[in-house]
């Protein structure tokens, strides 16, 4: 039988669909448009956008567009042609008229997604409203799954949204409310969704805070252990990111739950460092991959696939001990069985590089790039050794200049090659190309100086001398941890590898415990409304609360070597934090790293940081640089005049001069004896001595001293940020409340029926925070208790409007209008509130006391 032209229209958009492009094609070559009706024409349109043929989907929409100007999925998808070509502009436009002809949930979607492009938020506020309206008549007509996702995606343009504007009470107390109202798979789907959205603002202490605030609900949730060591591994912080998987490893094993996929995450991770455990955990996903057993969810092939990752798993580790035989057979015979396993061929490639053989590795990586371009090229650019010739290093300058996502350059790859003609001291060249790549990502950045040089002046204002004298014995005393500190590139992986030698000290890396208190103290002031942030709200630390906090601070790190009897923690930027260091841990040991300041202004300017981190912003303009090393030497002053003799300062130049002596002094100062194994440098270093590897390495030589020099005429911004005066506004709104928790306090006497203690409490909070909503509601509450109850619910609705998502605020309220004669208010009110509310706002609170031991 004949197929009908707009059959075949059809078979080739599902191909497209699914991502056959030659069935898609074959589809179209046996195709008369002319014999297509309108509707056909506007389906054909899509399956060429999808192939990637823009401008033949847009000649099929513009022309149809004469015969039905009022065609409102032709419109729509004449919109999508202009988004390909980023006219944003005629695409909004379009994607309106749409709409007002006939909703859509995708064009809402679509449309939403560019205004928050463009930043026209009230735009993308109003045309959210519409798409939830709709969608909530619209959603019984579509299928489950469909729907559920046409859901999430409307939770996440609100979320979007609510992050624009930088609300995120409010974003917080609708996932309160969604977390009672949301199966756990939903909920925690949908908590992974906005973990992301921070971090990709860069606010990724905020994003743990988030996802372990979800642990608490749902401890066995697998989701939020894996996103939190994604979170750690961007940052560095590997064996973080390792005990977040074991222990969803454990976790999946006490539920015979699949493991496999863990498994894998946790070999990937922890070969480069720790390759015994990685070994391991490879040989147990083979034999977990070898007793599968195929189901209607699982087919031969799946199963077949499962396997062979994991003896691609299995041959990295055995790469990474220098079996080069056992590893290359491994990755053949895979490959053998599935030749076009991208990780195989990667893998096999990376091996080659490590041997030497540098054609071989190039072609499995140009095999690679046919079937996925973006790790291909990837897998080029950042191999072992950069090729020595012009011509090779011009086509991937080239490829480094293709328009992306990123923009119209790459500048990872520029720093590539900026390194690659640094080793050909050509330091021109090199400089740059490293320049471009940092202006390219300054425009991505959101990073203000001026801001950053005020929030240290805030810092050095409210962690003063007085703030200790009014606090003595607060803190912990455990000298668990060792925090080494300094200007990123300053020499502090250096330091941390010599303490982490020794038998008794355990190098963490790179840990967020320190940011991860900051957020949830942030966190609570936004609870309590008290218009506070860190690190004014410091000094309403009372010692219950810092008790809670160092007592799960302690647990997280023992966590991580359980007979230590130190623990590194080497974040560098903690350097802003010495003052919550020592109001935690008065008797913590913390070492200061300094370094020639111009090495490490280049150092910096030449590392890819991928502009994701908010605290790494300053590294992408030499200015900056130089004005952030004057901030880090001001605090380090700061912090040195209020604890002498506390802080040990070491410098890089001397440990690479005199390392035993500079060691010696390290492990006296932390209270250890001396172990001549920590001068082994090498050895807490992968096993495999590659190229990039000795790159890596490159810090602990001396090849790494004075070279700035190589970049002298071009330091000249550098100088004037250093040495320029260091201002910032006068610090005149930082409130000092004479003793901390007076709100802990004024609670606990509330709860005990002591009002009138509770009353003095509250109002000596308010004398200092007149605007404390939390204090004005309790004070409300004292009053409706005492009788006083039209001046109660004044203060109560003023708490109350300050902080509309405090369910228990709200009920509260809604009982004191009842009490006084007004059942219809207290009805209206009730009327406005969920019962995912209540409960969320008391799931909220029962968190917070958690936290901060109430």
């Amino acid at each position: 039988m004949t197929q009908h032209p707009a059959e075949h229209v059809l078979w080739a958009l599902a191909c497209a669909h699914l991502g056959d492009a030659q069935a898609a094609r074959d589809a179209l070559s046996v195709l008369d448009v002319s014999a297509l009706d309108l509707d056909a024409r506007v389906d054909l349109a899509v399956v060429h956008l999808l192939l990637g043929d823009t401008d033949t989907a847009q000649a099929l929409l513009t022309a149809a567009l004469t015969e039905a100007p009022a065609h409102s999925l032709l419109l729509a998808r004449l919109a999508a042609c202009h988004v390909q070509r980023r006219e944003l502009d005629t695409a909004r436009q379009l994607y309106g008229q749409s709409l007002a002809l006939q909703p859509r949930i995708l064009v809402f979607e679509h449309l939403l997604h560019l205004y928050l492009q463009s930043a026209e938020l009230a735009h993308a506020e109003r045309t959210l409203a519409e798409a939830q309206a709709f969608w909530a008549h619209e959603r019984v007509h579509w299928p489950e799954p469909q729907a559920a996702w046409h859901t999430r995606q409307l939770q996440g343009l609100r979320l979007d949204l609510w992050l624009a504007n930088e609300g995120f009470a409010a974003a917080d107390a609708w996932l309160d409310e969604q977390q009672v109202a949301l199966a756990e798979d939903d909920y925690c789907a949908l908590l992974t969704g906005y973990a992301q959205r921070l971090a990709e603002r860069g606010r990724h202490a905020q994003a743990e805070d988030a996802l372990r605030r979800a642990l608490r609900h749902y401890p066995a949730q697998q989701g939020l252990l894996q996103q939190l060591a994604q979170l750690a591994t961007v940052q560095g912080r590997t064996p973080q990111a390792m005990a977040l998987l074991r222990r969803a490893l454990r976790l999946a094993s006490q539920g015979q739950a699949p493991t496999l996929a863990l498994r894998l995450k946790l070999v990937n991770i922890a070969t480069p460092s720790h390759c015994a455990l990685a070994r391991e955990v490879a040989q147990q996903a083979i034999e977990e991959a070898q007793a599968l057993q195929p189901s209607k969810e699982l087919d031969p092939a799946q199963i077949a696939h499962w396997l062979a990752q994991a003896q691609v798993a299995l041959a990295g580790v055995e790469a990474q001990e220098q079996q080069y035989a056992e590893a290359e057979t491994r990755y053949r015979e895979v490959l053998a069985a599935h030749p076009q396993l991208l990780i195989a061929l990667q893998g096999l490639g990376q091996l080659y590089m490590q041997l030497g053989r540098i054609n071989d590795a190039i072609a499995l990586f140009e095999q690679v790039k046919a079937l996925d371009p973006v790790r291909g090229h990837s897998a080029l650019i950042n191999a072992r050794r950069f090729p020595d010739d012009d011509t090779t290093l011009q086509r991937l300058e080239a490829l480094a200049r293709v328009p992306s996502l990123e923009g119209s350059v790459q500048p990872g790859l520029l720093l590539q090659l900026a390194a690659a003609w640094e080793k050909r001291k050509d330091y021109a060249k090199a400089f740059a190309l490293a320049d471009e790549a940092n202006s390219a990502s300054r425009a991505l950045l959101g990073y203000d100086p001026a801001a950053h040089r005020q929030a240290c002046a805030r810092i050095r204002h409210a962690f003063s001398r007085s703030l200790y004298e009014h606090r003595p014995g607060i803190g912990n005393d455990s000298t668990l941890p060792v925090f080494v500190l300094g200007m990123p590139r300053s020499g502090t992986t250096l330091v941390e590898q010599i303490l982490a030698g020794h038998s008794q000290v355990h190098g963490a890396g790179e840990l967020g415990l320190i940011p991860g208190v900051i957020a949830g103290l942030e966190r609570w002031e936004r609870h309590v409304g008290s218009g506070r942030h860190y690190p004014d709200c410091v000094d309403d630390l009372s010692a219950k609360v810092v008790a809670g906090i160092t007592d799960n601070m302690l647990k997280e790190l023992q966590e991580y070597a359980p007979e230590a009897r130190h623990v590194v923690d080497k974040l560098p930027h903690n350097f802003e934090s010495i003052g919550l260091i020592k109001l935690l841990f008065p008797r913590a040991r913390i070492i200061s790293v300094r370094r020639d300041p111009r090495d490490i202004a280049i150092s910096n300017y030449f590392t890819d940081y991928a502009a994701k981190h908010g605290g790494m912003g300053f590294a992408y303009d030499l200015t900056w640089i130089g004005e952030q090393l004057a901030d880090h030497n001001l605090l380090m002053h700061h912090w040195n005049q209020l604890f002498p003799g506390e802080i040990l300062e070491v410098r890089y130049e001397d440990i690479l001069a005199d390392p035993e002596r500079e060691a010696r002094r390290m492990l006296d100062y932390v209270g250890v004896a001396w172990e001549p194994q920590v001068l082994n440098f090498s050895e807490l270093q992968r096993p495999v001595k590659t190229a990039s590897i000795w790159q890596v390495r490159q810090p602990l030589y001396k090849s790494s001293l004075a070279r700035w020099s190589r970049y002298e005429t071009h330091l000249a911004p550098l100088l004037r940020g250093t040495n320029a005066p260091i201002q910032w506004q006068p610090i005149a709104d930082m409130v000092t409340l004479p003793v901390p928790g007076l709100l802990e306090t004024g609670v606990a006497r509330y709860r005990e029926e002591r009002l009138d203690e509770a009353e003095y409490h509250f109002k000596q909070l308010l004398h200092h925070l007149p605007e404390h909503a939390a204090a004005t509601f309790m004070v409300g509450l004292v009053y409706v208790r005492k009788g006083h109850v039209a001046e109660g619910i004044a203060l109560m609705r003023k708490a109350h409007e300050q902080c509309p998502w405090h369910g228990q605020w709200r009920d509260d309220l809604a009982r004191a209008y009842t009490l006084s004669g007004e059942p219809e208010k207290a009805a209206q009110l009730r009327h406005k509130a969920t019962p995912a509310a209540h409960t969320a706002a008391a799931h909220h609170e029962q968190e917070i006391d958690g936290d901060f031991a109430w």
